[in-house]
């Protein structure tokens, strides 16, 4: 009994350090890249081996997206009460059978079973580090939360070339095991190293931008309102999913379910929950939505555009426009997500989502003019995903300051859901690229979309947000986590 009491704080005097806590979150981030940013390499193979078209393949990207995001809130609910340890081990282990079982898969539903897994797997780790990050790091949530999704973001350039090279030489289906087997075991032995902030643990956190950071602690239901009408919402959902999948009505039913999110969760958001929520998590879904669009496809668009396997030049390097692309566009989307979350640390969340998104609009638009030019395809789409990538820091960061830390991983996994929601769109690109003979139009909407979002973040969602924190503070309670005081650092 003793020795036990005696272990614990030894344990927790070891790790409880907030910067440790932020490698450790990023390391496992790392671990989960492969599972979204390398799957577009796969889906060549895949489509020639099982002769399956595009859009019936890239079915399992969403179902992998939909169930890493759509039960963050699940999962991050379990890391509030319980602890980020126990939930990042069990994705860890998910994760690594999510590619065990891609790696015998031979029908479309044996990718789709496997993608879900994996997907399950990689919302456990990846809710859990940010949200444990946006606790330690309450005056700098903006960089904790972009390091930590820089990981995700980033972690998977290094190993372009050699899943390119695996999948070349020993097959796709050898690819997915070992790599699953190896990124799996990394993330459970990180995972038992990973706690959370006790109360009192931290140092009083001085915040910039302190009026637009709330001083209530606001809970999931008061979010998006009580769980009995979402409850029934999801059951009619489901009803509905099973109906038109009957009818042989497969290809309509992301889309009905975007609109009934949209529709039907909206207005339980609206009646019982926090209206500006639904600001926040359109504004996600649109911007979003292209970036996963041109994650899923990239290896399919480089081909269409006649760019993947020729040679690029840049800074005395030279390789395959695709792999070139693919690199790049990695390594920025990892960079981004510090580097904006610092500067919306400094000028205010949506001042920088201003920047981004118009940067992003502008990206794509001349990818969509420019981006049949190995050189700039290569250029251009790095573009995109360094203006893209930000969101992940961003929205969560926002999230947080506007609902309060104590809930963070469940309540910024609410959010997360909307990357889900963008996901469903992702099949409808292929569709429109099949129908049009070219990825014109995909570009044209995506580019317009984020020019949307951009001038939403300045002239909608900024004074909402100030108007509702002020609002916030006529009511608010002590928070538990920690001591902020306003104008300084940490």
């Amino acid at each position: 009994m003793n020795q036990a009491v005696n272990v614990l704080p030894l344990s927790r005097k070891l790790f409880a350090s907030a910067w440790l806590q932020l490698i450790i979150g990023i390391v496992c981030m790392v671990m989960i890249a492969n599972l979204q940013y390398g799957w577009t390499f796969f889906v060549p193979d895949i489509q020639k081996q099982f002769g399956w078209d595009r859009a019936s393949i890239q079915i399992a990207f969403t179902l992998f997206v939909l169930f890493e995001t759509w039960l963050v809130p699940i999962e991050g609910w379990f890391v509030d009460n319980y602890g980020p340890k126990i939930v990042v081990f069990l994705g860890g282990l998910a994760c690594a059978l999510g590619w065990l079982l891609n790696s015998h898969a031979d029908t479309l539903g044996g990718f789709y079973t496997a993608q879900i897994i994996a997907g399950i797997g990689a919302g456990a780790v990846y809710g859990t580090c940010i949200g444990n990050a946006l606790k330690w790091f309450p005056g700098r949530r903006g960089l904790a939360a972009g390091l930590t999704a820089a990981g995700f973001g980033a972690g998977s350039a290094l190993t372009v070339i050699p899943i390119q090279s695996m999948i070349k030489n020993e097959g796709f289906q050898a690819t997915f095991l070992y790599f699953g087997l190896g990124q799996g075991v990394i993330i459970c032995l990180f995972a038992l190293a990973m706690m959370a902030p006790v109360k009192g643990q931290l140092k009083a956190a001085v915040i910039k931008h302190s009026k637009a950071h709330t001083k209530r602690e606001f809970s999931a239901s008061e979010i998006i309102g009580p769980n009995r009408p979402w409850i029934l919402a999801t059951l009619a959902a489901l009803v509905g999913g099973l109906t038109m999948w009957s009818l042989d009505l497969q290809f309509y039913i992301p889309l009905a379910l975007a609109a009934v999110i949209f529709i039907v969760g909206g207005s339980i958001v609206g009646h019982k929950g926090q209206p500006i929520f639904i600001l926040m998590y359109f504004m996600f879904v649109i911007v979003g939505a292209g970036g996963l669009i041109v994650t899923a496809n990239l290896a399919p668009i480089a081909l269409d555009l006649k760019v993947s396997t020729i040679s690029v030049t840049i800074a005395w390097l030279t390789l395959p426009a695709l792999t070139f692309a693919a690199t790049i566009d990695r390594t920025l989307n990892g960079i981004t997500r510090p580097f904006f979350g610092w500067v919306s640390d400094h000028i205010g969340r949506e001042n920088t989502m201003f920047i981004a998104f118009t940067l992003e609009g502008i990206g794509i638009y001349m990818l969509y003019k420019f981006g049949s030019d190995p050189f700039w395809f290569v250029v251009l789409s790095g573009m995109v995903f360094f203006a893209w990538g930000e969101i992940y820091s961003l929205f969560p960061a926002t999230c947080t300051d506007t609902f309060g830390a104590k809930n963070a991983s469940g309540n910024a996994g609410l959010l997360y859901t909307a990357k889900g929601t963008a996901a469903l769109l992702v099949p409808y690109a292929s569709s429109i690229q099949k129908s049009t003979g070219s990825w014109d139009m995909v570009f044209i909407i995506a580019a317009g979309a984020n020019i949307l979002a951009a001038l939403l973040a300045i002239g909608v969602l900024k004074p909402w947000r100030h108007k509702v924190i002020a609002s916030h503070e006529r009511r608010a309670v002590p928070r538990e986590d920690d001591t902020i005081a306003p104008g300084g650092r940490i």
